[in-house]
């Protein structure tokens, strides 16, 4: 689950995933309200750009890439992504049914798109260039006229303001939220799109609009877009829907005549024929069907397959490669959510004691062989985490506050506790028995009860069956605790539900954060996120002092107020013990049949190793195994 300028998920349940800069020109730096801007080429939150103006393209891709073969590979089963095995709708972008994996990033351009050796920079694509004006409240965007929908249609401002009104106003809530902060879209002189935002938005929601997927007005003038509908959409973007079947997989195809083939953001990339998902009902099946070569390439989230699985006679005999890609984005927060909308979570000493009955230590040498780190922060892996005692200028961020939030925020930065390893340490097991006890939690033979007499229990509700070796141990700690605990693992169908209505105690789930967040963390912990439908704000946080800290962050004026507010805000939110924090690690762990070409450079923020969009196939090497053609 991705926030950032990603803008929305790489599958449908996800929703809607730093390099050195050389200084251009930024709608962030010496404005004044009223002054009219030059045009641009790219715009970052904080005015750094990588790439000048008629750059020939990105440093991580092969301009040389052949084009051609197939990709085929199936959605990520793991680091509690979402596992998509079926889909019964083609219009990712409302709330209404299941979508296939990257439909939209694949079918649909953007006024402006991502570079992924940036933080948070964007190059136009549809818009050839932008002014910023107004104080950096308008942004006057010209368009290519050479841009065109699939069915050779030109894609026009009509188009494009169309699009951005129907995703602010019918899109899905997580879309609307984070652009709400739109207050007019507007066709401007000689065909240009004119987008205003209201007084005191983010720095990061002209981007995100900016990121948005561009619809054809007249296709949806016919065709009713809150409906969910198995015909494939009209788009503009590399590829278009190809095959299908509901369950099994689906099939993106080249664009032959893509009208955007020789931009600068899009030399060397989309080089396949087609990009096939494949879709599998578990991780089991879904990895013998790797070995098989049903499908090619595979990134391995589960620690104990890395180690004993990847020896079968095609890896022996060179026929797939195991490596590993680096992974610049930041880990985020991974763990096993808290709904405190249930009565029994509202404790926080309840919710830390609950922390302190996993052992992380035994789990990760007994069942990952040692390849995981522990997760502390919200901002895990990144320069956003807090550590250590606060600064002067994160202090003065939090001293407002003092009586509102706990002591322990302006002390050292909490951490999880570290075990003996022995899967039932008796130390913080006691802990954890005084805190429930003090919470009011007391002990009927052996059974925690309440002063009503209701007994403490606790249902982990899941869509992975990988995830019950996990679970269980945790389960047996807190029995040793008097709470009754019990998984339920169904499927993802009815999980979604689940989540969308916040029908669960506990689940696991990651967030995955942009190496600059924008919008997207409100639906993670703003207030008015904790009752609304199909929100990530798993764990029900509504909390003033974290609304203020966000606000604070996403209106920062610098990488380092950013920065600084951030580590605030990470503070706040571990000191309410949220989440049980899992694991993670900084790598791609990646195994694939031997018929592909990759640059050189991975781009260290595409969540995706730039697998769809910079790999290749080599066509001798293809030959030679007899796959990827």
């Amino acid at each position: 689950m991705t926030a950032g300028l990603s803008g929305f998920p790489q599958t449908r349940r996800a929703l809607l995933k730093a390099a050195a800069a050389l200084p251009f020109a930024s709608p962030f730096t010496s404005l004044t309200a009223g002054a009219e801007e030059s045009e641009r080429h790219g715009l970052s939150y904080f005015g750094d750009l990588k790439y000048p103006p008629e750059f020939p393209q990105f440093d991580y891709v092969n301009r040389e890439a052949p084009k051609g073969g197939r990709l085929v590979r199936t959605a990520a089963f793991g680091a509690f992504n979402e596992n998509l095995t079926t889909f019964d709708t083609l219009n990712s972008l409302i709330l209404k049914g299941e979508a296939p994996a990257n439909m939209h990033m694949l079918v649909f351009d953007t006024l402006m798109a991502r570079a992924y050796d940036e933080p948070d920079a964007v190059y136009g694509l549809i818009a050839r260039s932008v002014r910023v004006t107004d104080g950096g409240r308008r942004y006057v965007f010209s368009l290519r006229p050479e841009a065109r929908f699939h069915d050779g249609s030109a894609l026009t401002a009509e188009d494009v303001v169309f699009s951005v009104k129907l995703l602010r106003d019918k899109g899905h809530p997580d879309i609307v939220e984070s652009i709400k902060g739109l207050a007019a879209a507007e066709v401007g002189a000689d065909g240009e799109v004119v987008l205003t935002f209201a007084a005191g938005v983010s720095r990061g929601m002209p981007l995100y609009a900016a990121t948005l997927p561009i619809l054809s007005k007249a296709y949806y003038t016919s065709h009713d877009f809150e409906k969910s509908t198995m015909e494939p959409p009209l788009g503009s973007g590399a590829y278009r829907v190809g095959r299908f079947e509901a369950g099994v997989y689906i099939e993106y195809d080249r664009v032959a005549d893509y009208w955007g083939e020789d931009l600068a953001v899009n030399r060397g990339q989309n080089n396949f024929d087609v990009i096939r998902y494949e879709m599998y009902s578990n991780r089991t099946v879904s990895l013998e069907a790797f070995k098989a070569g049903r499908y090619l390439v595979r990134e391995e989230f589960t620690a104990r397959d890395w180690a004993t699985q990847y020896d079968f006679p095609a890896v022996l005999d060179g026929r797939v490669k195991k490596f590993e890609l680096p992974d610049g984005l930041p880990s985020g927060a991974q763990g096993w959510f808290l709904n405190t909308r249930r009565p029994q979570f509202q404790d926080v000493r309840v919710r830390e004691a609950l922390g302190l009955a996993f052992d992380f230590e035994w789990t990760n040498k007994n069942l990952f062989y040692g390849n995981y780190t522990r997760t502390a922060s919200f901002f895990e892996n990144s320069q956003l985490k807090a550590t250590g005692k606060p600064s002067a200028a994160e202090l003065a961020l939090l001293a407002p506050f003092r009586g509102r939030i706990p002591d322990e925020v302006f002390g050292e930065a909490w951490l999880p506790p570290v075990s003996d390893g022995s899967g039932h340490d008796r130390t913080l097991l006691r802990r954890a028995s005084e805190l429930l006890n003090a919470a009011g939690w007391i002990s009927d033979k052996g059974v925690l009860k309440n002063a009503k007499g209701e007994p403490l229990t606790i249902e982990f509700v899941e869509d992975d069956p990988g995830l019950e070796r996990v679970v269980q141990p945790y389960i047996l700690n807190l029995r040793l605790l008097g709470i009754t605990s019990t998984i339920r693992t169904i499927d993802a169908a009815q999980y979604q539900a689940r989540l969308d209505d916040f029908d669960f105690d506990v689940t696991s789930r990651r967030f995955s954060m942009s190496p600059t967040p924008d919008e997207g963390l409100n639906v993670f912990w703003r207030s008015d996120f904790a009752q609304s439908r199909g929100s990530r704000n798993y764990a029900g946080i509504a909390d003033p002092v974290i609304d203020a800290l966000l606000a604070k962050m996403l209106t920062a004026a610098s990488r380092e107020e950013l920065t600084v507010a951030a580590r605030a805000l990470d503070r706040v939110l571990r000191s309410g013990r949220y989440w049980v924090p899992h694991y993670y690690k900084s790598a791609h762990h990646m195994a694939a049949w031997d018929v592909f070409g990759r640059p050189e450079t991975v781009p260290p923020f595409d969540g995706d190793a730039g697998m769809n969009t910079t790999w290749w196939v080599d066509q001798a090497r293809a030959k030679k195994v007899g796959k990827g053609l």
